[in-house]
């Protein structure tokens, strides 16, 4: 496709404009996943991010303080929010920063910065990382939300696998996954973005209404010097976790129309600030008060610590359930279109649906079985957390930012962008090194599905 002329932003809801693409081209960007609809309003930015960033991550924040400690945790927590969000805010600026076109998948923006083969390198793997990750971490939640629901309400029943219950949780996906584009999962969405609030909620209130426990202690848990240094690695990564809806926020943008004088950057922004807000009611409640009342013995999981009342700890744990099918479907939405434009673009392959329905079908299925395979949850929350979230949520986009706006060297921008990149890089390096520890000490004892 050529250069578009500079008053022209592709815009599906006007046929008017004068348009360089092939009627073949068109019609392959109508059926693609992220380009097809050009018609949301800025309150689907708004449920979409919170559903794509408040995950089952905050429920695993007062364990991530507990290994922190109160003045370290209050700090990575609050610092965390503020760099997330400036560099959210670069993304949504940086989407149509060229005039005349939109930079619709992150991988476009990456091209537009470091070239069109080193811009593919750098990003997709990271963002493949992340959205499959994301995926297989939620099979394992929501697995582990059903069963924590069935035990909770059917105490005398048979002991079922947790394998069992991913599968179940998976089902719902070998559905769910053949709707055609973000604007069709907006109620799926919405859901689960109003489930999200809901569970975050009874966390920090049923842990208030348990009141500080007897023996709670604030120290770190390990024994050992190494231990606690590795235990807050884990941590950072957990935290990284937490504040990852960055890989699909340009592909959330696509969905809001554009116009020269009405640029998309508008009501996207609006709602990335409303969804922020509901971020911070989330988050920094869940984190400080689960951590005030349990201390250093709270469980990976905040609603596992909560054992009564039973109706109220069995409905926070539905709702989990409710918000990961639709998180799940926020970040399978960018790879199935990066797996359809491969095989259509790349391959030749003529997009029907039944291409559409093998290929998502096999993307559910192979997310299921690696989940069921490895469900060490937390260690695998600051494994994934600080390898692939830390870059494309902390960093990628400052240095994005630095090679096309080039702000001026030791100017406010510049600066602030400097101490980003840095201490995202930190979080890279040392967050994977916690989880991997994590993961191999919980490995030892166990048994492939069992």
């Amino acid at each position: 496709m050529g250069t578009l002329p500079p008053n022209h932003l592709i815009n599906t809801t006007s046929n008017t404009q004068s348009d360089e693409r092939t009627a073949e081209q068109k019609a392959i960007d109508e059926w693609l996943p992220i380009t097809s609809a050009r018609n949301a309003k800025w309150w689907y930015s708004a449920f979409h991010n919170v559903t794509a960033m408040v995950g089952a991550g905050v429920l695993s924040l007062p364990h991530a303080m507990s290994q922190l400690g109160w003045g370290p945790g209050v700090a990575v927590m609050v610092v965390s929010w503020i760099i997330t969000l400036y560099t959210l805010w670069q993304m949504v600026e940086m989407h149509e920063m060229v005039e005349g076109k939109r930079f619709d998948r992150y991988h476009e923006l990456g091209q537009q910065a470091f070239g069109q083969k080193l811009g593919l390198w750098i990003v997709v793997p990271q963002q493949l990382i992340v959205e499959i990750g994301v995926d297989i971490v939620y099979m394992v939640t929501g697995g582990q939300s059903l069963k924590k629901f069935h035990d909770v309400v059917c105490q005398d029943c048979k002991e079922i696998k947790l394998s069992y219950f991913i599968m179940i949780f998976a089902s719902v996906h070998f559905v769910l996954a053949h709707l055609p584009n973000f604007n069709s999962i907006s109620g799926v969405s919405l859901a689960a973005a109003v489930m999200s609030l809901s569970y975050s909620t009874i966390a920090w209130g049923a842990s208030v209404d348990k009141g500080v426990q007897a023996d709670v202690e604030y120290g770190y848990k390990s024994s050992s010097t190494a231990g606690t240094v590795f235990n807050f690695f884990s941590a950072l990564g957990s935290v990284a976790f937490a504040y990852a809806g960055h890989n699909v926020v340009l592909e959330i943008q696509a969905t809001i129309p554009s116009t020269p004088d009405k640029p998309s950057k508008v009501p996207m922004w609006r709602g990335v600030v409303v969804a922020y807000i509901v971020v911070a009611l989330c988050y920094f409640p869940v984190a400080f008060i689960g951590y005030w009342m349990f201390g250093n013995s709270v469980e990976d999981n905040i609603l596992i610590s909560l054992e009564k009342p039973v109706w109220l700890i069995a409905m926070a744990n539905m709702f989990v359930v409710i918000h990961v099918i639709g998180s799940y479907q926020i970040y399978a939405m960018p790879v199935f279109d990066m797996i359809e434009t491969m095989l259509v673009k790349k391959l030749m392959f003529k997009p029907t649906w039944y291409l559409r329905f093998i290929t998502r079908n096999i993307y559910v299925a192979l997310t299921m079985f690696i989940a069921i395979t490895f469900p060490f949850f937390d260690g695998l929350l600051g494994f994934f957390g600080g390898f692939a979230f830390a870059p494309t949520t902390y960093f990628l986009p400052c240095i994005m930012w630095l090679a096309i706006y080039k702000p001026k060297k030791f100017g406010l921008s510049w600066t602030i962008n400097w101490i980003c990149i840095v201490l995202g890089v930190l979080l890279m390096v040392v967050a994977p090194i916690g989880g991997l520890r994590t993961i191999i000490v919980q490995a030892k004892t166990y048994k492939f599905y069992s």
